[in-house]
């Protein structure tokens, strides 16, 4: 994300330096490169490079390499939680699809033999099986979402976990 909004910021920077100097010192080009001056200033920094500049501050008792791969970590546990979540939606979606086609394919099996002597009792039947069958899709899709859920969900309380056990490791060696 930082890297997308870095060459965006880059690119509007070359186009307001262009933009300024076509149209010289006009309040145009002043405030084209206005604007990319803003831009550039939003753009967010990398880990390395957030550890970099509050290193140069050398703070006293301060591990900044420590705070920086903490942070790294907290952002990679996130960004695993959300891959775990999504692929988990995608699961649930895709069997989803596959019980509708199930159910339309039996439907449609049901509506050939619509006709005949015994018609009413099939019928009954489908109908008594076709609900005891939605019930256990109903329950499989409902264990599969909420299984996805826990696996996300875990991810970040193993994080956090880790940095309570940071946090008390810190306030021990003081």
């Amino acid at each position: 994300m930082a890297t997308t909004t870095r060459t965006t910021a880059k690119s509007a920077g070359k186009t307001a330096r262009k933009a300024t100097k076509k149209a010289g010192k006009s309040a145009a080009g002043k405030s084209a490169t206005g604007t990319a001056g803003a831009k550039r200033t939003m753009a967010l920094p990398s880990f390395a490079d957030l550890g970099k500049l509050v290193g140069n501050f050398k703070l006293p008792g301060v591990d900044v390499k420590a705070i920086v791969e903490s942070q790294r970590k907290d952002m990679e546990a996130l960004a695993e939680a959300n891959r775990q979540a999504y692929e988990g939606i995608k699961a649930l979606a895709k069997r989803r699809n596959e019980i509708l086609q199930e159910a339309l394919s039996e439907w449609q099996a049901a509506m050939k033999d619509a006709t005949g002597k015994d018609a009413i009792s099939k019928n009954a039947e489908r109908a008594k099986q076709g609900v005891k069958q939605a019930i256990d899709r109903f329950r499989e899709l409902a264990e599969m979402e909420s299984e996805t859920r826990r696996k996300s969900w875990k991810v970040l309380q193993d994080r956090f976990q880790e940095n309570l056990q940071n946090l008390q490791n810190v306030l021990k060696a003081k």
